[in-house]
């Protein structure tokens, strides 16, 4: 079978992305894209909004923006359609209404859709169990400057994972432009840069007395956050209402 896919926000920058990956691929096309610009870059038709569309798919891949949750949701949910989500940026409300919508219907929802990066996570939290109590730890991302969330999604999730690994309370630290005084014991300092065209880079540096631990990803092209969410759609197609995660699709661990 051909898997059916419906590619929301397939105007922007990781939309077209998403559909030159799927056109020099097997096993899936894209059938309908939605995104409120409704420019057609493929041979696929485009609709403003999801009312509008009447396409039947597969499966959802949303590389959109935070604003556009509610009805993605509420569309996935009232034809029953799994729904992988690529976008990042959403506020704790909109985290919880992925969860709810997840008791309905299949929902694939990561910060970063490159296996390099999941990996990262897992090797972050091995050094902060072995190195966390005598070293600090500080996140530096990097992309490019059209990126609306800082820091990045992907970020907040090695800090979360780190946190979760370390034997010790911990806090996040977002730049030191407002920080006085010696570095607290706990704080994981996070820091955003934007510029030009990073594609996206992250570096978690554990420094300690007299020597120093670091840990980085970098991607060359977005292309691999498409072939992850349609790694992820493939993966997602069939299963039961749930929420799922990179560690589903690798096998690995929260």
């Amino acid at each position: 079978m051909t898997l059916r896919i419906i590619a929301s926000g397939c105007c922007g920058r990781m939309g077209r992305v998403l559909s030159g990956h799927i056109s020099r691929r097997e096993g899936c096309r894209i059938v309908a894209g939605i995104d409120s610009a409704a420019q057609k870059y493929y041979d696929y038709p485009v609709y403003g909004d999801f009312e509008s569309c009447d396409v039947s798919a597969d499966v959802i891949v949303d590389f959109s923006s935070p604003s556009a949750l509610e009805p993605l949701l509420k569309y996935a949910a009232s034809r029953d359609m799994p729904l992988v989500i690529a976008t990042t940026g959403y506020l704790p409300e909109q985290a919880e209404a992925i969860k709810e919508a997840s008791g309905k219907i299949p929902v694939f929802y990561t910060a970063n859709m490159s296996l390099g990066i999941n990996l990262l996570v897992e090797l972050a939290k091995t050094a902060a169990r072995v190195l966390g109590d005598g070293f600090d730890i500080e996140i530096v991302e990097k992309h490019h400057n059209r990126k609306i969330d800082a820091p990045s999604g992907t970020a907040h999730m090695i800090a979360n994972a780190v946190s979760k690994a370390l034997l010790h309370e911990s806090r996040p630290v977002y730049g030191r432009g407002r920080e006085s005084g010696k570095r607290a014991k706990g704080d994981i300092g996070i820091h955003a840069v934007r510029g030009g065209t990073i594609t996206g880079e992250h570096e978690i540096i554990f420094a300690g007395q007299d020597e120093v631990v670091t840990l980085g990803h970098h991607a060359s092209s977005p292309e691999i956050f498409a072939a992850g969410a349609v790694n992820a759609a493939f993966f997602i197609y069939g299963k039961q209402p749930g929420l799922f995660s990179m560690a589903d699709l690798t096998g690995g661990r929260n």
